[in-house]
């Protein structure tokens, strides 16, 4: 099947109707300054000595990506130079519904050569990113969304920005007609239907899970591999913030500083009470930001990014001046640890929601296998509320793969896990692993006619896990 074909069958899986929203999104009073021009393109990079036909979003002056401040308006024109439909959602940013960047939901696919205009208010901070909503993330088209408050600006820190992905010569359309085949061509098929599993917490569901389901060519830290790692010069006794996004459409990652002292300081963007760590596990869609001291003496410091289940890496260097580079090889000395939730049972909001009992909770219901790879999130009733009513979501995984779940336009605070109240994160992208739930809670306070709601893995939502979340008149 062509990219295009399927780019169209991906955005006509959605059952709502198109709402006739034209080309631009704006108010007449929205548009008095002049937007930062933004295009979807078509590069090349190097991949294991390879060239590498990639996506990206770029700046007319080369930037990759957004860097913002959080007093302006997000005010965008996207153009897409890709040469083929697409769309490009705002990932942990809250737009109206009509900018969120869903195909059908409520726009339409943005066509070859056409631009379209984002305006909308920002007014917090946050290390984001954006990515299509299509198949074509798979080829890298995404990129740092990162904005800063005048806190974030003043501070006497180097920021250092890492976009994780996973990189693969076969097209995404041929890696997913392979998985639902039931092919072995490049994929890890060890899973078993473990989808009617009763009850949860029944023993180490790790022992069994399906950690991975493709094996990818390479594993990227801004477009490199740790073969040829991006190497950052930084201060002697410099304090750094790392703002690292996990771009990846079906790998997670932890994090290892290494030999860094420092402390996790936010995730998804919202800030949380510093947590000392030195590892923070990181699965597809989520960011954390670390801020780390550079020792006086100086030296070259591997930030890592391993992955789960595999002894493959990536990551970047931190090196003060003269400081000798060792070589790091792409393969660990043993498999990445599998993603938990330990740490996040630990985790603090800065800005927690307020003590408030839910006006309306949901119970769903993810499931699915790796035999037929069909995915699913079934709801115990529809998901809909009204406009400032405290909602609460409980994600119960009936399967052996774990799942980042993604919600649009809102963040939500973690509350509990596997049935024991927490007061945790504020997120947008919460990891669920099998035979666990966790429960968020969120105030609708930005309201829509179906904000997606999804597996944050490309290859899960494609398949069906994906449903939305609706507001009431």
């Amino acid at each position: 099947m062509k990219r295009r074909e399927f780019t169209k069958l991906l955005a006509g899986s959605c059952s709502l109707p198109l709402l006739g929203i034209g080309p631009t999104l704006t108010s007449a009073a929205q548009t008095a300054a002049a937007p930062i021009e933004l295009k979807a393109l078509s590069r090349t990079i190097e991949v294991n000595g390879r060239a590498a036909k990639v996506f990206g979003l770029m700046q007319a002056d080369g930037t990759h990506g957004l860097r913002l401040k959080s007093e302006d308006s997000f005010n965008v024109a996207l153009t897409n130079d890709t040469g083929e439909d697409t769309m490009v959602h705002w990932h942990g940013l809250t737009p109206p519904w009509p900018m969120d960047g869903v195909p059908n939901l409520p726009a339409p696919l943005l066509k070859p050569a056409e631009q379209r205009n984002y305006v909308f208010p920002l007014g917090y901070s946050g290390t984001h990113w954006m990515h299509a909503h299509t198949l074509q993330e798979q080829a890298l088209l995404a990129a740092p969304l990162i904005v800063r408050s005048k806190d974030d600006l003043a501070r006497d820190e180097q920021e250092v920005v890492i976009l994780l992905h996973d990189f693969s010569f076969t097209p995404a359309e041929e890696l997913l007609a392979k998985l639902k085949s039931g092919g072995m061509g490049g994929m890890n098929m060890q899973g078993m239907d473990h989808s009617k599993m009763p009850g949860m917490n029944t023993g180490d569901a790790s022992a069994t899970m399906d950690l991975n389901d493709i094996e990818y060519d390479a594993y990227l830290a801004n477009d490199r591999t740790l073969d040829d790692p991006e190497v950052v010069q930084v201060e002697k006794g410099g304090t750094v913030r790392l703002r690292i996004i996990n771009g990846a459409t079906a790998t997670g990652f932890t994090i290892d500083t290494i030999g860094l002292d420092g402390a996790v300081i936010a995730v998804d963007g919202q800030d949380i009470q510093p947590h000392k760590t030195r590892r923070f596990p990181l699965s597809m869609g989520q960011r954390v930001d670390f801020r780390v001291h550079i020792p006086s003496h100086g030296g070259a410091f591997p930030i890592f990014a391993l992955r789960e289940g595999g002894a493959e890496r990536t990551g970047i260097i931190l090196a003060t001046a003269g400081a000798k580079l060792e070589k790091f090889s792409a393969q660990g000395e043993k498999p990445g640890p599998v993603l938990k939730l330990d740490l996040e049972k630990h985790l603090q909001a800065k800005s927690p929601l307020a003590r408030k009992a839910p006006d309306r909770s949901f119970i769903v219901t993810l499931a699915g296998d790796m035999q037929t790879y069909a995915w699913s999130m079934q709801s115990d009733s529809e998901i809909k509320f009204r406009q400032g009513e405290r909602v609460a979501v409980e994600m119960r995984n009936m399967s052996m793969m774990a799942h980042p779940m993604h919600l649009h336009g809102h963040h939500f605070q973690i509350v509990a896990i596997d049935g024991r109240r927490i007061a945790g994160a504020v997120r947008d992208t919460v990891l669920v692993p099998p035979m666990t739930s966790v429960t968020f809670a969120f105030e609708a306070i930005n309201p829509g006619d179906a904000w997606a709601f999804h597996c944050h893995h490309l290859y899960h939502m494609a398949s069906g896990m994906m449903t939305t979340a609706a507001y009431m008149a």
